[in-house]
């Protein structure tokens, strides 16, 4: 299977009172008041050391994605895309994404070739929807042109990058006389193109028409989204595709010490922290009439029965151990962390693990030590389980390559400090 390092780059330093005093962490939280400049550009440093040390130990592909006004997590993932690109030699660099209704489709063209052009090959296609916060809220595109905005910038970035240029594009929302990017991809026809969502069945049809990928990103956990990639499952079957478990993806959090109370001790508060925080999103942001298709909200309510991550009452609720039983973490040794991680890839048939590996408030050094005991103990008991009977081909790029496990992983453990409490 394909483990890759993704990260949220929230913001590391909100308020205890936070929840209870401001109204959303997303669209309208104070930046005047919440956000220190420096000590953003510290975080950002951070992240980008803390997605070095994945590459450096050897996971498969590291990534982030986007999302804005908001200390959820940084804008401008392609900024991020390009330094990685730039510094690594090997792993995928899995960038899910750039999200299209807000963009002019020539600009991702433009920018995601030249990603994958300075990284050898080695460039995920990530395209998202995108949340209704960012694009409706945030960026002001009409909540019922969001996926018709969505649907055109997918044609005509995909033209882009396999049509002989310059071409004429006369769409509803883009009208081009000249469509000549330079540069394209160096990946032919183009770099593999991954879907991200959160139960849209219009999604689900999507990838299973065009052989992409779909990924399922969502905070209740792989036991909580059992239902959502068996109904994909059912739509690929129905494609009459085969059964590659590398056409699914899925994001969990998963938190590794050396022992189960070891985990439970460093990683609760931060656990906590996130539930309360960082999914402090006001409903009318969240749910805005129109963004999603009524056949698609009619399945999400009958598929999701349990109050959904953004609930404030699930949110309270949540502890180390309703964490952990209800699938929302994987999380305690490196044996409880690979049986639980093997039980749900093959109960879901995932193929691609997105790995959500620091929170919020984590620590950088905290984030460190689970980012290496994970590479060391848990990596290479699990990333072999698909290799008799299937091969990532087509959804993964053709530049990178299978990493060894790094031996800094063992080095860097000898002397790795383990944070206090």
């Amino acid at each position: 299977m394909k483990l890759i390092f993704f990260h949220m780059q929230g913001y590391r330093d909100l308020p205890d009172n936070f929840s209870d005093k401001y109204e959303s962490v997303w669209v309208n939280p104070p930046t005047d008041e919440l956000c220190d400049p420096v000590m953003e550009g510290q975080y950002l440093r951070w992240n980008l050391e803390e997605i070095e040390l994945a590459a450096r130990l050897g996971y498969d592909g590291v990534g982030t994605n986007e999302h804005h006004q908001n200390a959820y997590g940084f804008p401008m993932p392609n900024l991020t895309a390009y330094h990685v690109a730039a510094v690594t030699k090997d792993v995928a660099i899995v960038l899910l994404g750039m999200t299209l209704p807000i963009y002019h489709p020539l600009r991702v063209a433009e920018e995601m070739g030249q990603i994958d052009c300075l990284s050898g090959g080695r460039l995920v296609a990530g395209w998202p929807v995108g949340t209704s916060m960012d694009v409706n809220h945030c960026y002001g595109v009409t909540p019922t042109q969001t996926r018709g905005r969505w649907a055109e910038a997918h044609d005509l970035i995909k033209a882009a990058w396999t049509r002989k240029g310059p071409f004429v594009w006369n769409g509803k929302y883009n009208k081009l006389r000249f469509v000549n990017p330079w540069p394209k991809p160096i990946q032919q026809p183009h770099p593999p193109i991954w879907l991200a969502g959160g139960g849209s069945l219009e999604t689900f049809e999507l990838a299973a028409k065009e052989n992409y990928t779909y990924s399922f990103l969502s905070f209740g956990g792989h036991l909580a989204g059992n239902d959502m990639m068996q109904q994909f499952w059912e739509t690929n079957d129905k494609s009459g595709n085969d059964a590659n478990p590398y056409r699914g993806g899925f994001a969990q959090i998963v938190m590794v010490a050396d022992t189960d109370q070891e985990a439970e001790r460093l990683y609760e508060q931060h656990v906590k922290n996130f539930y309360m925080k960082s999914l402090h999103v006001a409903p009318q942001f969240a749910v805005t009439p129109g963004y999603s298709t009524k056949r698609s909200l009619e399945n999400s309510i009958k598929k999701m029965q349990a109050a959904t991550a953004f609930d404030p009452a699930y949110r309270r609720a949540v502890t180390w151990k309703s964490a952990i039983e209800s699938g929302q973490v994987i999380g305690g040794s490196p044996a409880t962390v690979r049986d639980q991680l093997l039980e749900a890839s093959k109960r879901m048939r995932i193929g691609n693990w997105i790995l959500l590996m620091q929170l919020q408030s984590m620590p950088h050094d905290l984030t460190n030590h689970n980012i290496r005991l994970f590479a060391e103990k848990v990596m290479p008991h699990v990333r072999d389980l698909w290799d008799d009977e299937w091969d990532a081909g087509p959804y993964w790029p053709s530049g990178a390559r299978k990493p060894k496990l790094a031996t800094e992983a063992a080095k860097s453990r000898a002397t790795d400090r383990v944070p206090a409490e």
